[in-house]
């Protein structure tokens, strides 16, 4: 007998919600070493299994390059699992900043997950160890073209965690999937926090379920290479950015915008490098390679190589070529170029000075909205400080390109697989995603000071018959704030 899918799956999410609701108790009674020993088991677990998982969802979401897939499975059980230690999450949190007061950590409860076709297990890896770390209960909803390559990762983690103490249900994943059963599970009113990363078709969803969200967007990122840059160095990170898993990564530049003093030195470095500049008819005939006419993505073109995507689209070019570059003029509302490509492809602007490179930079941001992640490269401090005051971003990458500094790889920022999109209204937050933003803080503070004096001064004031009373007021006033004041520590 065959079921309806829609109504399995539904029925699976609210057991999952279920189970998870019990499991976040006996979390919530678990030692912050308790939950660190079965994050680093854990972490252990999958990346014995790095080379075989990354291969799998290579050839399950057929995108992407299963070598770089790879990196990025050593880069969470190895990079973010470091940056985890020795950070406290649950419990006491801190030393009083000042006398008497201090922060407990209390989990959110139940997280619910998607993660996107393009990381899809090294984004799954990645949640899984911060809910834990941060003692919360997840549910994954897997992705429809990655479902195999995601239980498997995740099977992985439960039994390391299980030998670990984990209770059951702590980690658990949707694999019945379909879009009601993924509603019904961020709905539920177990679920404390959504987490939707990279999954733009779910985030009306997400943000109908009522519950605080996380949104972890890609976007349409520029960057901006000014005349002081040192050029082959700066060509060289965006190339080497632009084809990691050839251009799927989360904060990857989408378009390159040229100081034009410089513009002749940058041309020639990218065409050394295996860029190839395409002419018009090239750059619209690929267009409808990676679009539809009504502008919906062509899912199977995403994250296909530059010789992929020029042999679709009907023309030659050198072998070797890594980048195909389109240039544009200007920012219009339905040039497919303006968009996000998550491609080995970019749209490449030529302007003046950093001032209109300044204006561009904004417009290409403001047409998606996401506003996730811009870079620049420049030696001038001024021009760099500039664009990080005045650009409606979450971060700026400077002198690095941009998929491996957003992540958290060749920059000091949090190394995260989830980079919030929050300034744009995509989420609650626009910071790249640690256990932090998975609990609340409790503040605790303790009475350092009596009230009794004050309310003597309070009681010892009787009116005055003849002042006024705004003047009755003022006086009162005054001799409270003399009393709060002496009783506060002198300064040292």
């Amino acid at each position: 007998m065959i079921g309806d899918k829609d109504l399995i799956s539904i029925q699976q999410a609210r057991i999952l919600a279920e189970n998870a609701a019990e499991a976040r108790k006996k979390l919530a009674a678990m030692s912050q070493e308790s939950l660190d020993a079965a994050v680093e088991a854990m972490a252990d677990a999958v990346e014995s299994h790095a080379q075989s998982l990354a291969v799998m969802s290579h050839e399950e979401s057929d995108c992407g390059r299963w070598q770089d897939k790879m990196v990025k499975n050593l880069f969470v059980c190895r990079r973010v699992r470091q940056s985890l230690r020795g950070m406290r999450c649950v419990g006491r949190l801190n030393d009083p900043v000042q006398e008497g007061v201090f922060d407990v950590g209390v989990p959110l409860g139940v997280i619910v997950a998607l993660c996107p076709v393009t990381s899809p297990v090294s984004t799954a890896v990645y949640t899984v160890l911060l809910a834990i770390k941060s003692g919360n209960a997840v549910i994954l909803s897997l992705h429809p073209r990655a479902v195999d390559s995601m239980r498997r990762a995740l099977d992985i983690m439960i039994a390391a965690g299980l030998s670990q103490g984990l209770p059951e249900g702590a980690i658990s994943y949707l694999d019945i999937v379909a879009k009601s059963g993924t509603e019904e599970l961020m709905r539920h009113p177990e679920v404390a926090l959504v987490m939707v990363t990279g999954v733009l078709g779910m985030f009306e969803a997400a943000r109908a379920s009522g519950k605080p969200l996380i949104y972890g967007g890609t976007g349409n990122g520029p960057s901006f290479i000014e005349r002081s840059a040192d050029i082959p160095a700066a060509v060289g990170h965006i190339i080497a950015s632009k084809t990691f898993d050839n251009g799927l990564a989360p904060s990857a530049e989408q378009c390159v915008i040229v100081d034009g003093c410089i513009e002749r030195q940058v041309r020639r470095a990218f065409q050394d490098k295996g860029a190839y500049f395409m002419s018009g008819d090239e750059a619209h005939a690929l267009c409808r390679v990676l679009f539809y006419e009504d502008g919906r993505r062509h899912r199977h073109m995403v994250g296909q190589s530059a010789q992929a995507l020029a042999a679709k689209a009907g023309f030659a070019i050198p072998a070797g070529t890594s980048v195909l570059i389109a240039e544009r003029k200007y920012v219009a509302g339905r040039d497919p170029y303006i968009r996000e490509l998550l491609s080995p492809v970019l749209g490449y602007y030529v302007e003046p000075d950093w001032m209109h490179a300044c204006e561009k930079c904004v417009e290409l941001l403001l047409q998606e909205r996401h506003a996730q992640t811009l870079s620049i490269h420049s030696r001038d401090e001024e021009v760099i400080s500039q664009f990080a005051l005045k650009k409606p971003v979450a971060r700026l990458l400077v002198n690095t390109g941009a998929a491996f500094g957003g992540m958290g790889m060749t920059t000091n920022l949090t190394p995260a697989m989830t980079q919030g999109s929050g300034l744009a209204g995509y989420g609650i937050t626009s910071d790249s995603i640690s256990p932090m933003n998975l609990i609340y803080r409790r503040k605790i503070g303790y009475g350092v000071r009596d009230f009794a004096p004050l309310a003597d001064i309070a009681a010892q004031s009787a009116p005055d018959r003849g002042a006024t009373s705004n003047e009755q007021n003022y006086d009162l006033l005054r001799r409270v704030l003399r009393e709060a004041l002496g009783a506060l520590p002198q300064a040292r």
